[in-house]
């Protein structure tokens, strides 16, 4: 099996990967801030919306084969957060 080496970086190509990696950081924050914190409460309502879409028009099970999800196949909601992974 073949030995995998990594070639030398430069100092000035390794700043810039560190400087990268910390906007990287800042960027990913931001995302599961707006996704776990500012979306929450319109992301219940979407569950609501998809839940009563599924009941009254049903999704296509095959080509154009629709199928109603009864009430009581709706799962609980669960206790805990919904978190978003990003």
């Amino acid at each position: 099996m073949a030995k995998i080496t990594n070639p030398p970086r430069s100092k000035k190509a390794e700043a810039w990967v560190k400087q990268e990696t910390r906007e990287q950081i800042v960027r990913y924050k931001k995302i599961e801030k707006a996704m776990n914190v500012e979306l929450a409460s319109q992301r219940d309502v979407w569950f609501v919306e998809f839940e009563q879409r599924i009941q009254k028009r049903g999704f296509n099970v095959h080509a154009d084969i629709r199928r109603k999800i009864k009430p009581e196949e709706i799962y609980k909601k669960p206790k805990r957060k919904t978190k978003v992974v990003f």
